[in-house]
């Protein structure tokens, strides 16, 4: 026989041989997982065994796998866990013509003892006071209301400069410059003329001339006053008699000088800003309040600030002006803050964190960490006692302290669970309950 009839013959029973052993292989364990995996077979009908307790055995993490026999995930290769469903049936589950009530999709059980093993804590729907802490960051700006520009009411020549840098702090009364002006010359000159015609008229036999003379005096001061001539400039020149060259002008409040336009010879108008004056004393603060929490602010609010310049001090203040305008962008609206500031320690330009306490009175409850959100509902689990565990979809509102606002789903005194939800949820998964809105029946 030739090498090539001797090579053929071998590559068929080697070929034969190693079919034989795959046969063998698949059909034997370890491997028989691998063709119940791909045959579909590890997922078997639920079946009771004798004492009805143990319905199958599953996987936590796929619930689609139903094994007859405990073991490992086929999928994961994770510990399989019993699915407990009581054969128990008690007068409470017939209905009042003797039929069967069909069991409550929304319960399952969870053996109190693995309760405790995965620390399973509970807490107390109740009504109860809530108060909501609206917290938000916020930039420190003037007061506009106080701030005030110096424009002179007389043309002519800045003769002196007093005020001469910008931030300079001034007090009210405080010089800032003297300005000489021909018109104010001639109006001081005409106040001291008509001021001795009233004089040397006053006992004129003709009422007519004296009550004249009077006029002339009275509407020659007031052009005075308009020009910003003050009341002790007006008795200094009438006490002297002597037409003073410049004439002072003061500053109106008491603040420091954002912007400075005053320089000596320069020759101002009426429409010449010559500084402009900011009052320190009050400050502004302006916060974005998000859509969510706009109906829980209102001005004349209370509301507290700190800084990071004084650390562990709060200052107060109240909100004193909503605008009626939301942001489409940040889907915020812009409120104005106002906090006095007697001291000076708060500065245009900080940063601040703002907190506003809104009470909201007394409520029904739930701790926060009970309230499970998916992004379309809202699940609670309530203990009903011995195991028994109901699935319960809630309607939460405002949050507050560390707790939800119930609104509907879950009634004062009913105890759901605050710890190990996830635990609790991936159990009712495996047990396959649904979330329901209705209370548990009474037992």
């Amino acid at each position: 026989m030739d090498m090539s009839k001797k090579l053929s013959i071998s590559l068929i029973l080697a070929s034969a041989v190693f079919a034989g052993g795959l046969v063998y292989f698949w059909n034997q364990s370890p491997a028989s997982w691998l063709r119940k995996t791909l045959t579909g077979e590890h997922q078997i009908v639920a079946v009771r065994d004798e004492g009805g307790n143990i319905e199958y055995w599953t996987c936590t993490m796929h619930p689609s796998v139903r094994m007859t026999e405990p073991g490992t995930c086929p999928i994961c290769a994770m510990d399989l866990v019993p699915v407990m469903r009581s054969s128990a049936v008690s007068s409470d589950d017939f209905s009042d013509s003797g039929d069967l009530i069909a069991a409550d999709p929304s319960t399952f059980l969870v053996d109190p003892r693995r309760q405790q093993l995965i620390n399973v804590q509970t807490a107390v729907v109740e009504a109860r006071p809530l108060e909501k802490v609206i917290r938000t960051v916020a930039t420190l700006e003037l007061d506009e209301t106080r701030i005030e520009q110096v424009h002179p009411r007389i043309e002519g020549w800045i003769d002196q400069v007093f005020v001469d840098f910008t931030l300079q702090q001034v007090n009210q009364g405080d010089p800032l410059f003297s300005i000489y002006s021909p018109q104010l010359v001639s109006t001081q000159e005409e106040y001291l003329l008509a001021s001795r015609t009233a004089e040397n008229l006053a006992g004129s036999p003709f009422e007519h001339v004296s009550s004249g003379a009077r006029s002339l005096f009275e509407a020659t001061r007031r052009r005075l006053e308009l020009l910003d001539i003050t009341p002790e400039q007006i008795a200094q020149l009438e006490k002297t008699g002597q037409v003073q060259k410049t004439m002072m002008v003061y500053s109106p409040s008491t603040g420091y000088v954002l912007e400075k336009d005053a320089f000596p010879n320069m020759y101002v108008t009426p429409e010449t800003k010559v500084y402009t004056i900011a009052d320190h004393t009050w400050i502004w603060a302006f916060v974005e309040i998000y859509e969510n929490e706009i109906s829980h602010v209102r001005e004349g609010q209370r509301v507290v600030m700190s800084t990071v310049a004084y650390p562990g001090e709060v200052f107060g203040g109240e909100i004193t002006y909503i605008y009626p305008r939301l942001d489409e962008k940040t889907r915020t609206m812009r409120v104005r803050l106002e906090f006095p500031n007697p001291d000076l320690k708060l500065k245009p330009g900080m940063y601040s964190t703002i907190e506003v306490q809104v009470p909201l009175g007394v409520r029904l409850a739930v701790l926060e960490s009970a309230v499970l959100r998916t992004g379309t509902r809202d699940l609670v689990f309530v203990d009903l006692g011995s195991g028994q565990m109901q699935l319960r979809q809630v309607e939460v509102g405002t949050k507050a302290g560390g707790y939800y606002e119930i609104l509907k789903g879950l009634q004062a005194g009913e105890e759901v669970v605050s710890a190990a939800n996830f635990l609790i949820d991936a159990e009712s998964r495996v047990q396959g309950v649904e979330a329901s809105w209705e209370t548990p029946r009474p037992r």
